[in-house]
């Protein structure tokens, strides 16, 4: 059903949907969820599990994402499985058509779910050519379309594609974040008990800066023992201190965390300056490695699933991790200020800094994914350990 190979492919019979790259690529398949178009990069992603989450991970805002397991939707979506409210990715490209779900937690289909929340599908894609090119060319910009007549203007989809600036130099934190503060009330999932309650009481208090932050990434903080506060992205050093924190934690989010980093930097820096302390995860690992003066660059093709190995440079332990970014911290323009602590054993890319003499720490993966499954909850009872 797709081509991933010639350039304006001609249009198969049947076809309702395409992917054109901006390179020309034209990429055809069967369409699903919400009718229309949307730009953005396109990326791929290895798990076999947690799509639902994959598609409201605000780190995915402004892209496309292509799942390499070729059976996506078949135990449908939830009330439960969202990882936030606001915009994720924009729409996703599958191998199958998506099947009537089997799951006791379902409360409906993907495709359905995906009209509702106005995200394209495209299925049908030979998935593996996909990857493949990406992981040879980088991640292209694109245009995914979907149309139940199937009539499209090709031309026009493949200039709206090339006319796209890219994610590079984009802060999409703003967009993603919330707008106030808002006092973190969730706790935990258990089955059959749904999510718990988190305590108010004289717990450590932890300011979370929001740049796109996932919901489970808060429950932990609170399972770990700390009571949140979360905050806009562009919160001043000063509002922040007005909430007498015990620490700040610097949440995930989509972009390029250089364009970010003009109004997040100088916030994070007269908080090293106080001592607080300071734990980041993925864009707040990147903005924390910006204040203490390392540098960020734009990944080929960026590092998505849940089951990337990472070294601990401590003590040589492996962790399975669930990652997703598309850029990185240099480990090569590290200051004598910085210790790497995690590499990725796929690339030696960075994965973890601690900034000596000074109660921060940062970890481009995401501990809250619950890959391996536990191996990295330790990160946030040693952050709520340090909060004294």
């Amino acid at each position: 059903m797709a081509d991933a190979a010639h350039t304006l492919a001609p249009k198969p019979e049947g076809a309702t949907g395409v992917l054109v790259l901006s390179d020309g690529n034209v990429i055809w398949g069967r369409g699903f969820g919400a009718e229309g178009e949307a730009v953005g990069e396109v990326c791929f992603n290895t798990a076999m599990t947690g799509y639902q989450e994959v598609m409201t991970d605000p780190s995915y805002a402004g892209q496309i994402v292509t799942f390499t397991f070729p059976h996506i939707g078949n135990v449908g979506v939830n009330d439960e499985d969202l990882e936030s409210k606001v915009e994720g990715a924009v729409g996703c490209v599958v191998r199958e058509d998506v099947t009537q779900p089997s799951n006791f937690r379902s409360h409906g289909a993907f495709g359905d779910w995906l009209a509702s929340k106005g995200k394209i599908g495209l299925a049908g894609v030979d998935t593996r050519a996909l990857t493949r090119r990406i992981r040879l060319s980088g991640a292209p910009n694109a245009v995914i379309a979907y149309r139940k007549d199937g009539q499209f203007d090709i031309p026009a989809l493949l200039r709206k594609a090339q006319e796209w600036p890219g994610l590079e130099g984009m802060d999409l934190a703003k967009l993603v974040s919330r707008h106030g503060k808002e006092d973190w009330e969730g706790s935990t999932w258990a089955l059959g008990k749904g999510y718990g309650r988190s305590p108010r009481d004289a717990r450590p208090h932890v300011v979370a800066m929001d740049f796109g932050g996932k919901d489970n990434i808060f429950r932990n903080l609170v399972k770990a023992g700390a009571r949140v506060t979360v905050v806009p992205a562009e919160t001043s050093l000063e509002q922040i201190l007005e909430l007498k924190p015990d620490g700040v934690f610097l949440s995930n989010g989509p972009g390029d965390p250089a364009a970010t980093g003009k109004y997040a930097v100088p916030v994070i820096r007269g908080l090293l300056e106080r001592d607080i302390p300071i734990f980041g995860i993925c864009l707040g690992h990147q903005m924390l490695a910006l204040a203490a003066g390392a540098k960020t660059s734009k990944m080929f093709q960026g590092h998505r699933g849940a089951n990337h190995p990472v070294k601990r440079l401590a003590d040589d332990v492996v962790e399975i991790t669930s990652m997703n970014h598309g850029f990185a911290v240099d480990n090569t323009t590290l200051p004598d200020t910085l210790e790497e602590t995690h590499v990725s054993l796929f690339d030696g890319s960075n994965c973890g800094i601690a900034v000596k003499g000074k109660r921060a720490f940062g970890v481009q993966y995401h501990p809250e994914a619950s890959p391996g499954p536990q191996d990295s909850f330790y990160l946030f009872e040693k952050f709520v350990g340090m909060l004294g």
